[in-house]
Parts: C-alpha cells; sequence; structure tokens
C-alpha cells in the first residue's frame, strides 16, 4: 500500500531541501515565441519552482494555439539582432581576449553562435 503525502508535509519537505513552489495568480496567457512559430496558451495555471537560485516555470492546462512567423533572413534590413547574454559574452572575451563589448558585437554578428564569434573574433 502506497502512502500519500499531504500537501503541507510535501511543502515542508521541498523546504528542507531547498526549494519552493508558488502560484502565478490572474495569468491570462503564456507565448512560446520559437524562430517558425508562436505558441499561445491562454487561461493557463502558472507554478514558479525556485530551486537552488534558479526559477523554472511549469506552465499547465488552457487553450493551447500555434500562429506561424515570419523568419527574419540575416542581414535583412529592420532585423532583430539576436539577445546576446553577459555570460556568453564574456565567456567569449574570456577566450579571446577582448572586450565585452566586442564580443557582444561579434555575438550578434554571428546571431549567438559562441564557436563563430570566437573564430571571428580570432581572425
Amino acid at each position: 500500500m502506497q502512502r500519500r503525502v499531504n500537501p503541507r508535509e510535501a511543502k515542508r519537505m521541498m523546504q528542507r531541501m531547498g526549494m519552493s513552489m508558488d502560484s502565478v495568480e490572474g495569468v491570462q496567457e503564456v507565448i512560446i515565441r520559437t524562430i517558425s512559430k508562436d505558441i499561445v496558451i491562454e487561461q493557463p495555471e502558472v507554478a514558479i519552482l525556485n530551486m537552488g537560485g534558479q526559477k523554472m516555470y511549469q506552465v499547465a492546462g488552457g487553450t493551447v494555439t500555434e500562429k506561424a512567423t515570419g523568419t527574419a533572413v540575416s542581414g535583412a534590413a529592420g532585423a532583430k539582432p539576436a539577445a546576446v547574454s553577459e555570460e556568453d559574452a564574456r565567456l567569449v572575451a574570456d577566450q579571446t581576449g577582448k572586450s565585452v563589448e566586442e564580443s557582444k558585437k561579434a555575438l550578434i554578428e554571428c546571431e549567438g553562435d559562441l564557436a563563430k564569434a570566437i573564430l571571428l573574433l580570432q581572425s
């Protein structure tokens, strides 16, 4: 026979492991945007699990629709530059001996590809 864990006991166990879970109230929709499509989840239940300083978002339920988006061609006029994380820029700077700003520019030019950005800055 399997013993069920009551919610209060489960919460205490999570706290002992350094985890916490909170519900996000009033969420109307969640949008997951990819290069080729947007995935829209309407009226979902969203929970945030905080574990070791990292946040994980759990999205459950809701009505899911997918919408195709236009893909931007590299170098096209008006194309949005790729978002570059500070961590990636520092990694490229450490590997190449260049500044973080130079590394960010190279990462944007290489659409976030770390290896290409390193090779670009080394050449």
